[in-house]
C-alpha cells in the first residue's frame, strides 16, 4: 500500500510539472514573459525563450522544399520561408507584411479567398518578379485564434513546374506510342497480306492448269451438243459442263476468300472442317508427286482463332515442306488434344497441330535462324523468308506457341498449340448466298428490274427470269435502275450485280432504294459474295452468288416476291 501511495504522488508530481511547463510555454508565446529560467542537468540553468522554444521547427520549415506562409486573417503575409521566397524571386522580407494575394495571378485571387476561407487546396498561378507564371498547389489550414490573439492560417506551397512536365512529357509519349502502335498494326496487316499474296502466287500455275481444262470441258461441250441429238448423251455431257462449272466456281470462292484483305476477327473454329475446306487449295498449291494426308483425332477440341489467318499459316507452312521435297514426298497434317499441359508458362487444356514432312530437313546452323523475320534459304524471288516468322507470331498472339523439329535427311515437323475453346464453333458457310431449291418452281408473275453492266452476262440473266415466268426490263448501272424507279415503272423486284461501274455499287443501290422508301424488294448478285455479305445482312437484303443455276434464281424469285 504505501508503494501504490508512493506512486501516486510521483504521477501527480509529474502532472504538476508538465502542467507548468505548458503554462510557462505559453506565456512565452504570448509575450507575457521574455524567457524562463530553469535548473538543468547537474544544476547548470537552462534559457528558454520564443526563439529556442521553436527553434526545431523553425529548422523543419525553412528547410523544407515547399514554400510557406503564415497568413492574418485579411490575407497578409506575417512569415515566409525562404522556398516561398525562392518562388516568387525576392527575399522574405520584402514578402512579410503584404498581400499574399499580390504574388498571385489576377485571374485566380477570388478561388484563393474561397481556398483561405474554407482551410481548402488547390492549384494556382504565381507571379514571380520577374513576370513568369509559376504553376503551384496552395494548401491552407486554419492555425485558430481567440480573444487574446487574432486568428491566422498557414499555407503550404507546392512548385508544380517538374511535376507538369513530366506529365506532357508522359502525354507526348503516350500520343507517340499510340502512333507506333498504329504504324505497327497497318505494317503487320500489309505483312500479312503480302503473305496472302505470295501464297496465291504460289498457287497460280496449278489453278491456271486447272482452269484450262475446265474451260475445255466447256468448250468441247458446246461442241459435242451440237453434234448430237441423243438426248441421252446431251445430258451425259451437261452434266460434265455443269460439274465444271461448279468446280470452277468453287475454286474461285476459295482463291477471294483466301485472298481478301480483313481485320484480324477470331472465332472458335473446327480444325478438321477448316483443313477440309481448304484441301482443294493445298492441293493446287502443291505439286503432283506431293501427297497430303490428314490425321485428326476423333474428339478434337475446338480452338478459337481467325480462320484467315490459321489458313495463311497451314498455306505457308505446306509451301515451305514442298520446296523441302524436291523429288516428291508426303506431307502430314494433324492435331490432337492435350489435356491438362503444364510447360514452363503453359498450363490447361491445349490442341496441338503439327505439320510434317520427310524432305531435307534443316541443318542446326540454319534451324537456329528459322524463326528469324527475312530469313530464307530459297534463291532471290523465291520466298519472303516471313512464313515460319508469321506463324511463329500467329501461335504467341493465340495464347500458344510454336516449335521446330528437324533433322537433316529425315524431314521437319513444325507443331502448333493452341488453347481450347469453350465456344461451340459455327459451321462455315462455303457458299455464301447459294438459294435453297425445294421451293415449288411454277411459273412466276412479275416484273423483274435486271442491273447488269456485262451485255452478255445481262443476255443470259434475262433470259434465265423470262423462262421463269417474269417480264424483265434492263438497265446497265445503279443510276438508271433508280432513274427506272422514279419514273413509276411497276417494278415487282430490283436483281441487280453488285460490282458495276459508275460510282454506285449494288449495295449502295439497294441502301438507295431504302432511303427513298420504294416498297420494292432488292436481290443482289455477286462472284464474292463473302465480302459484301455484312453490308447486306444489315440492310435485310440477299445475296445469290454467282455462279447460280436457273432453278437457284428461280426459288429466290418466287420466295422474294410471294405475297
Amino acid at each position: 500500500m504505501i508503494e501504490d501511495g508512493s506512486l501516486s504522488r510521483e504521477t501527480e508530481a509529474l502532472r504538476e510539472r508538465l502542467r507548468e511547463a505548458e503554462e510557462t510555454l505559453d506565456a512565452i508565446r504570448n509575450g507575457e514573459v521574455d524567457a524562463v529560467v530553469v535548473a538543468g542537468e547537474g544544476g547548470v540553468p537552462q534559457v528558454y525563450t520564443l526563439e529556442t522554444a521553436d527553434q526545431t521547427y523553425r529548422i523543419l520549415v525553412e528547410e523544407m522544399r515547399e514554400g510557406a506562409v503564415t497568413l492574418s486573417a485579411d490575407g497578409t503575409v506575417l512569415y515566409s520561408n525562404r522556398r516561398f521566397a525562392e518562388l516568387v524571386g525576392v527575399n522574405t522580407s520584402s514578402i512579410v507584411g503584404g498581400l499574399l494575394s499580390r504574388y498571385v495571378s489576377p485571374n485566380d485571387i477570388a478561388r484563393l479567398d474561397v481556398a483561405a476561407a474554407q482551410s481548402g487546396k488547390g492549384e494556382f498561378d504565381l507571379v514571380s518578379v520577374n513576370g513568369l507564371l509559376v504553376p503551384v498547389h496552395f494548401s491552407f489550414a486554419r492555425l485558430g485564434g481567440d480573444e487574446r490573439s487574432p486568428e491566422t492560417f498557414c499555407c503550404v506551397v507546392t512548385d508544380l513546374t517538374d511535376q507538369n512536365r513530366t506529365g506532357e512529357e508522359l502525354r507526348s509519349a503516350h500520343e507517340r506510342l499510340l502512333l507506333e502502335v498504329e504504324e505497327r498494326q497497318r505494317t503487320e496487316e500489309l505483312l500479312r497480306h503480302s503473305l496472302k499474296m505470295e501464297a496465291v502466287g504460289q498457287l497460280t500455275g496449278g489453278v491456271a492448269h486447272d482452269f484450262n481444262n475446265l474451260l475445255m470441258a466447256i468448250s468441247g461441250g458446246l461442241d459435242m451438243l451440237k453434234r448430237t441429238d441423243d438426248p441421252v448423251r446431251r445430258e451425259r455431257i451437261e452434266i460434265g459442263m455443269r460439274q465444271a462449272v461448279d468446280r470452277g466456281a468453287g475454286l474461285t470462292r476459295q482463291l477471294l476468300t483466301f485472298s481478301r484483305r480483313q481485320a484480324i476477327d477470331p472465332e472458335a473454329i473446327d480444325i478438321p472442317r477448316q483443313i477440309a475446306g481448304m484441301r482443294e487449295l493445298l492441293e493446287r498449291s502443291l505439286r503432283g508427286d506431293i501427297q497430303v494426308v490428314t490425321d485428326f483425332a476423333a474428339d478434337l477440341w475446338p480452338v478459337y482463332l481467325d480462320t484467315n489467318e490459321f489458313e495463311l499459316v497451314v498455306m505457308n507452312l505446306c509451301i515451305n515442306a514442298r520446296d523441302a521435297m524436291p523429288n516428291g514426298g508426303t506431307i502430314t497434317v494433324s492435331a490432337k488434344n492435350k489435356p491438362s499441359l503444364k510447360a514452363g508458362r503453359f498450363s490447361g487444356d491445349f490442341v496441338q497441330v503439327i505439320i510434317a514432312d520427310n524432305g531435307s530437313g534443316m541443318t542446326p546452323e540454319v534451324l537456329a535462324h528459322a524463326l528469324e523475320p527475312f530469313y530464307t534459304t530459297k534463291d532471290v524471288g523465291k520466298g519472303s523468308g516471313l512464313g515460319l516468322a508469321q506463324a511463329y507470331g500467329f501461335a504467341n498472339s493465340a495464347g500458344g506457341k510454336l516449335d521446330i523439329k528437324s533433322e537433316v535427311g529425315q524431314g521437319t515437323s513444325i507443331s502448333l498449340l493452341f488453347p481450347r475453346s469453350d465456344l461451340s464453333p459455327n459451321a462455315r458457310t462455303a457458299e455464301i448466298g447459294h438459294a435453297k431449291t425445294e421451293l415449288d418452281q411454277g411459273p412466276g408473275n412479275g416484273h423483274v428490274l435486271l442491273v447488269e453492266d456485262d451485255h452478255e452476262v445481262a443476255e443470259f440473266t434475262a433470259e434465265m427470269i423470262r423462262s421463269s415466268g417474269y417480264r424483265v426490263t434492263r438497265v446497265a448501272s445503279a443510276q438508271a435502275a433508280l432513274g427506272a424507279l422514279a419514273n413509276g415503272r411497276n417494278i415487282d423486284l430490283v436483281f441487280s450485280d453488285i460490282m458495276m461501274p459508275g460510282g454506285m455499287n449494288g449495295v449502295d443501290l439497294a441502301k438507295e432504294i431504302h432511303t427513298r422508301k420504294y416498297d420494292v424488294p432488292v436481290l443482289l448478285t455477286s462472284g464474292y459474295a463473302a465480302a459484301f455479305q455484312a453490308e447486306a445482312h444489315a440492310l435485310g437484303v440477299r445475296i445469290l452468288a454467282k455462279p447460280y443455276r436457273m432453278e437457284e434464281l428461280s426459288a429466290v424469285l418466287l420466295e422474294l416476291m410471294q405475297p
